[in-house]
This record gives C-alpha cells, structure tokens and sequence, in this order.
C-alpha cells in the first residue's frame, strides 16, 4: 500500500514538472510563424533589387509558379525572362505582415517609390521552401496619388492554430466569403488553413482581394482591397 501511495505521488510529480524530452523534441519540430524572417525576406528582395537589378532580383527568388499583375495575371517566370534591369530598382518597404499560424505562408503589404517620382503600394505573397527561405509567390501593387503613411514599426499579426482536421472547413468557408463571385481565382491558402489570401480578376481586368486568418474558432477578415484599371484615352 506504501509502495503504491510512493509511486501515485512520483507520477504527479512528474506531471507537475511541465511537458519532457519527448514533448519538447516535438515542438520544436513543429512548424510555427517567424514573421520576423518574413520582414528580413522583404528587406532582403528590396535590397537585392537596388543592388543587383530590379528584374534580377524579382527572377532569383521567385517561385517556379508565382505569379505577377501587370495589371493582368502573368506567370512571373515567363514575363520575367530575359527583361532588361531598369537603370534604377523601385524602392519599397513593409509596412505590415501577416502569417499563418504555422508560417508556411506570409503577406506582406507596405509602400514602393519609383525614379520618375511616383510612389503606391504593394502586397507581396511568401511561401517558406522546404529549406526554411522564403520565396515570394505572388505580386502585385499599385500606383497612388498620395504616399503611403509609413508606421512606426513593422506591423504583425499571426492567426491562431486551428485544431487538426478543420483545413477543409476552413478553406470553404473562407472561399464562400470571396470579395466578388465570377472571374478568375487566385487563391494562397497556408499548409495549416489559418491564412486565406484570395485575387479575383474580373473580365475588366480589376482586381478585388481580401485576407482573412483564423481567429477565435472561425475566419475573420484580416485585409481587403480593389483596384480598378484605367481606361485609356
């Protein structure tokens, strides 16, 4: 009876000291968000365009499917091929980024400002490899009368986990809450399901986008956007 009582306080005790080797081992093979290196990614391509050619820089850490707005949806892999670096790189710098709990996908969003003087904004989508980098997989931007209010400090905001088995619940839901119905899809959804960035193209060539990241049991409206194309004169 000793003996049993011994053992029964030694288990709780073990309990009591927190999660072992095991446990730990395990977390620290989980995927989890590092934004900080989604920051570091963009700092790191606005850097490399200046330093090594604009167009260079968009071809070397492209992914083999990403895709550019030109304004219509282009594989950048092919309207990048052989262009000319332009004399000087557009400058841009994050503003706010976004992630995925498990830091598979990332969006960026922040300002750009071009030698001929005019300036806009851009949201850059980040896929991370099986390496560890970051490569972006989505482009697109657009020019503005006024700049963009550059903050203090780069924003971040992380969804949540969603527990196993909801990706598919989620990506339904989050694709039944698309900003337009008709035209072409481009969807960029985490491995995890918390972060669903979806682009629609309307026929006019328009663009309409909306963000949303897993909050509080269900998809919540992170971001969201238009973008409308001139006509010409």
């Amino acid at each position: 009876m000793r003996l049993a009582v011994v053992l029964a306080a030694l288990a709780l005790s073990a309990c009591a000291a927190g999660p072992g080797p095991r446990d730990r081992y395990a977390r620290m093979l989980t995927p989890t968000a590092n934004p900080s290196k989604v920051v570091a990614a963009e700092l790191g391509f606005a850097r490399a365009a200046r330093e090594d050619g604009q167009w260079t820089a968009f071809r070397e850490l492209a992914r083999d499917e990403a895709v550019m707005f030109v304004p219509e949806p282009v594989a950048a892999r092919d309207w990048l091929a052989n262009r000319a670096d332009p004399s000087e790189a557009v400058r841009w710098q994050p503003h706010h980024v976004w992630s995925s709990c498990d830091g598979s996908l990332a969006v960026t969003r922040g300002a750009w400002q071009s030698a001929d003087g005019s300036q806009g904004y851009f949201t850059n989508v980040w896929q991370r490899d099986s390496d560890g980098d970051y490569r972006w997989t989505l482009n697109q931007g657009e020019a503005l009368d006024t700049p963009v209010e550059a903050p203090e400090f780069v924003r971040t905001d992380v969804a949540e986990c969603p527990a196993r088995g909801l990706a598919g619940q989620l990506r339904t839901q989050a694709e039944q809450s698309r900003p337009v119905t008709g035209g072409t899809y481009f969807d960029q959804v985490s491995s995890d399901s918390s972060l669903f960035l979806t682009f629609v193209v309307s026929p006019d060539l328009s663009r309409h986008w909306k963000l949303m990241l897993y909050r509080d049991g269900h998809m919540v409206d992170a971001m969201a956007g238009s973008a409308a194309v001139l006509q010409e004169d």
